[in-house]
């Protein structure tokens, strides 16, 4: 090897400079740095980001290229199939070796390890790090060795384990590699931003994307919403929630960063609320590495003999919030608007539609999929197996949300309702979760598309099917 040959960083879902602990061994090296990222669609069994996901990851994209313009570098941006991609770029740069953190999914796993073998039979060195979660899912087991499935022993185990390390401080300096790969191609080719129709105009209002934004919504958070935290979470009408999950699904911020600023905030039982749903997403990151499948397969089996019903006037109907329930539609609409829900409403909104209108709850995980701009492999389809019953840890099938009470209880004046659905703006709070009470009607809002008695009634009778056809068998 040449004493200046670089070695090469692969950034993935981990787009910041600080806490990166495969940026942060690269620059140990002593070498120049070539930073990558590949926009692969390519390698098999990859999922394609949805719309309001590749849209952040633009905007992350374009704000790390700022960072290491400040160290006089930038960020190389490839595309096609990752392994291929990058050995192709080792080999021409005769890089010493290259460095990235972990991802967990199958798919992302298996282009990992071709890579890995490849670039190790050419002699350089391939090292992967832990950037994005406390704790290996293979490192947390219960006393048989086996792994968790219900979370609060999950929890407790990984707790067991001890704190996470303490986060990496951002490189102060960074040397660059100066040839620029001739297989680049510009950030505006990957169109990963919409172009006619622009629909992301609510999402430019919403969210500011990026690492140094995710660390100003992180102290923002800190000083107005810890405190009163587990009190107000639930409650959408108010700004109680973190709103870092975009951050943390594209790696502009890390967890490890947000334990240790949250735990130096002084221990409290809002902490310790906040703190386990950092632990709900460790869990459906061990859940997704144990249960590759986990976004098209029922994790417990006895569900797929579930009579999903195909509905597609009424999947439709959900999708543009237009069901008739004023919680359930602010929800949706939210969402289209922002590319993010309420995570009380989304629970809400997901029971609905997998329980009050028996559609297999994939299709709405891949709806989620498509808006969310934090919509993540492990997430968020160990979110919907949850509500829907049908995954690890999960609700009671027989708990089925009563829209308009779950609206009364976490939306009382229905403030969040009038924001997300105007037609009713002018309603009382005593009618605004039940419109169709209201004297005169409100002809610009739909009737309900199905009655709620009738719905959990079918619900529960569909779930006794399902459990009668797994005994039988």
């Amino acid at each position: 090897m040449f004493s200046d040959s670089p070695v090469i960083v692969w950034f993935r879902d981990d787009l910041r400079l600080a806490d990166n602990p495969a940026l942060h061994a690269a620059v140990a090296a002593g070498r120049p740095l070539i930073c990558v990222f590949v926009f692969d669609e390519e390698s098999e069994g990859i999922r394609p980001l949805g719309g309001a996901a590749k849209w952040w990851l633009h905007g992350s994209l374009a704000e790390l290229d700022k960072a290491l313009g400040v160290f006089g570098g930038g960020l190389v941006i490839l595309r096609g199939r990752g392994d291929q991609v990058i050995e192709t770029l080792a080999t021409e740069t005769k890089a010493a070796g290259v460095y990235w953190n972990r991802r967990y999914d199958e798919a992302g796993r298996a282009v990992d390890t071709r890579l890995k073998t490849a670039l190790k039979a050419r002699g350089m060195e391939a090292e992967s790090f832990n950037g994005g979660l406390f704790h290996e899912p293979w490192t947390v087991k219960n006393k048989s060795g086996a792994p968790f499935r219900v979370f609060t022993a999950f929890w407790r185990a990984a707790r067991g384990n001890g704190d996470p390390p303490l986060p990496i401080p951002a490189p102060v300096k960074v040397s660059f590699y100066a040839a620029r790969p001739e297989m680049t191609v510009a950030l505006d080719d990957l169109a990963l931003e919409p172009g006619k129709p622009d629909w992301a105009g609510g999402l430019r209002e919403a969210w500011h994307r990026g690492e140094v934004a995710g660390q100003r919504q992180l102290e923002t958070f800190l000083e107005e919403s810890l405190g009163g935290y587990t009190a107000n979470r639930d409650r959408p009408d108010r700004p109680a929630t973190s709103r870092l999950s975009p951050y943390l699904r594209f790696g502009n911020i890390s967890p490890r960063q947000i334990w240790h600023a949250a735990m130096a905030s002084g221990r409290s039982p809002d902490l310790d609320k906040f703190l386990a749903e950092l632990g709900w997403r460790e869990f459906s990151y061990h859940l997704l590495y144990h249960q590759p499948d986990l976004a098209t397969h029922n994790f417990q089996p006895r569900f797929d003999a579930m009579p999903w019903i195909k509905d597609a006037a009424a999947l439709r109907a959900w999708q543009r919030g237009q069901t008739g329930y004023p919680i359930v539609d602010a929800g949706m609409r939210e969402l289209w608007t922002t590319g993010w829900m309420h995570n009380r409403v989304r629970m809400i909104a997901a029971s609905f539609l997998a329980k009050h209108l028996l559609i297999d709850w994939r299709e709405g995980e891949a709806w989620f999929w498509d808006t969310l701009v934090d919509a993540d492999p492990a997430n968020n389809p160990a979110s919907w197996q949850w509500v829907a019953g049908s995954g690890a840890d999960a609700a009671p099938y027989f708990r089925i949300f009563n829209p308009i009470l779950q609206g009364e209880k976490f939306d009382p004046d229905g403030a969040y309702v009038r924001r997300w659905v105007p037609e009713l703006a002018a309603l009382p709070a005593s009618a605004i979760h039940k419109p169709w009470t209201a004297k005169p009607a409100v002809k610009a809002y739909p009737v309900p598309i199905i009655d709620h008695d009738f719905a959990r009634r079918r619900a529960l009778d569909a779930f006794a099917q399902t459990r009668d056809r797994t005994t039988q068998n």
